[in-house]
């Protein structure tokens, strides 16, 4: 547990040498899907302005998210815009971004009303710095531009996907 522990904090430290280890490690599978969930409830105890439904669909959205984020980044960065060097498989991707999801954990934080945004804001902008560093990293690439323009075309094409997977199951963002 403290090598769980210890990962999660090099996670929101950046290390990018944490998402080499966590790539290569193919038993951080389990961690990575932990890391998924746990910063998921985090952003639900720290809205605690919703209902229980709304926090179950978002870790429902959160785990489906994921999946479609590290599939699309695994298609778009090795396919499509690939360096020389770049390696990877689906798997790698679901462990790297699995960790880049630690720096969401702050979330819980938005249990206090007056800093809930600032928080979220926060965490935001932090999350999107830590899925460059896994992509960079997990893709072997030399160009942080490249790993911010994958990130970023993958983020649209994941929101375009859950938006029409909620319109078909009818869930209007009210419960």
């Amino acid at each position: 547990m403290a090598d769980f522990a210890e990962r999660i904090i090099r996670a929101i430290k950046l290390d990018p040498s944490l998402y080499e280890e966590v790539e290569a490690d193919e038993q951080a599978m389990e961690q990575a899907l932990l890391v998924v969930l746990l910063s998921s409830l985090a952003a639900g105890a720290g809205s605690a302005t919703h209902s229980f439904m709304v926090i179950v669909i978002g870790i429902i959205s959160s785990l489906a998210g994921w999946f479609i984020w590290a599939y699309l980044t695994y298609w778009i960065g090795t396919k499509l815009l690939p360096e020389p060097q770049t390696q990877s498989n689906p798997k790698e991707l679901l462990r790297v971004l699995g960790f880049a999801s630690a720096p969401g954990l702050l979330r819980v934080l938005g249990v206090f009303p007056f800093i809930r945004l600032l928080v979220f804001i926060i965490a935001a902008i932090w999350m999107i710095a830590a899925m460059v560093t896994a992509i960079r990293q997990a893709l072997d690439y030399t160009s942080t531009a490249r790993a911010i323009l994958v990130c970023v075309i993958a983020w649209l094409i994941q929101v375009v996907v859950l938006a029409i997977f909620l319109s078909l199951v009818g869930y209007s963002g009210k419960v």
